[in-house]
C-alpha cells in the first residue's frame, strides 16, 4: 500500500470481521512500527499485545467496571478540564456524526452509552494493544508514542489490517493490568483495537472533517 493512501485512508475502525489475529502477526506489524523515530533513539516504549481468553476477560472486566460507575485510574489527563473553541464544537461535530452513522438519535441517551461501551469490547475486534512509556521520561517521550502509535497504525494498514486508537482502553489500567503483567514503572498510554475491518457496517464508512491546509499550515520565505 502507498504511504499517501495509508495515511489518508485510515479511519478509526469501529467494526470487525470474526477473524483470527495472530500474536506472529502482531510481532510483524512491530517489526516495521518499530522504525519510528525518537529523540536520541530512546525508543521509549513498550507493548502489550492482547488476543482470546485475555483479551475477552479485559472486556468483560472494563464493561462491568465503567457499568457500575467504577473510579478512573487513569496515568494522565487526555482532555483538558474545561473545553474551549474550537476544539469543543469540532468534538461535538464528531461525536453527532459517530451516532448517525449509528443510526443513535441526539437525545437518546440509552443508545449513546451501548455505544460507548463498544470502546471496551475493543469494537469486536479480535486483538488489542496497550502501549506504555516510562514513568521517568518527558513530554519529549510521549511525543516519540505518538509517532510510534502511528506507525503501528500504518504497519497494520500495509498487512491488510484497521486499528482504532482508543484512549478509553487505558482509562482504568488497575482494571486492565489484572489480566497481564504490565512493563514495571510504565505510564499506560493508550489501547488499540486490531483486526480485520468489517466493510458493511456503516459505523466504518463514514468521514470526520479535516481542516484545510492554508488552515494548518503556515509558510515564510
Amino acid at each position: 500500500m502507498d504511504v499517501l493512501n495509508a495515511i489518508e485512508g485510515r479511519i478509526s475502525t469501529r467494526a470487525f470481521l470474526d477473524k483470527p489475529v495472530s500474536a506472529e502477526l502482531l510481532g510483524e506489524i512491530i517489526e516495521t512500527a518499530r522504525w519510528a523515530p525518537s529523540g536520541t533513539n530512546c525508543q521509549p516504549w513498550q507493548v502489550v499485545g492482547v488476543t482470546g481468553n485475555t483479551l475477552n476477560a479485559i472486556s468483560d472486566d472494563l464493561v462491568a467496571h465503567d457499568s457500575s460507575g467504577g473510579a478512573e485510574s487513569a496515568h494522565y489527563n487526555y482532555y483538558p478540564p474545561e473545553w474551549h473553541e474550537p476544539y469543543l464544537q469540532r468534538r461535538r461535530t464528531c461525536g453527532y456524526m459517530l451516532y448517525e452513522a449509528q443510526g443513535i438519535a441526539r437525545d437518546d441517551k440509552p443508545g449513546r452509552m451501548k455505544s460507548m461501551l463498544q470502546n471496551f469490547n475493543f469494537f469486536g475486534a479480535p486483538a488489542g494493544m496497550f502501549f506504555y512509556v516510562p514513568k521517568v521520561m518527558d513530554k519529549g517521550s510521549w511525543v516519540d508514542m505518538g509517532m510510534f502509535i502511528q506507525s503501528v497504525m500504518l504497519a497494520a494498514r500495509g498487512l491488510g489490517l484497521e486499528t482504532c486508537p482508543q484512549f478509553a482502553l487505558a482509562m482504568y489500567p488497575d482494571v486492565v493490568e489484572k489480566h497481564f503483567t504490565p512493563p514495571q514503572d510504565h505510564a499506560l498510554v493508550s489501547g488499540l483495537s486490531i483486526g480485520f475491518a468489517n466493510p458493511d457496517q456503516p459505523v466504518n464508512n463514514y468521514r470526520t472533517e479535516r481542516l484545510a491546509v492554508n488552515e494548518i499550515l503556515t509558510c515564510y520565505d
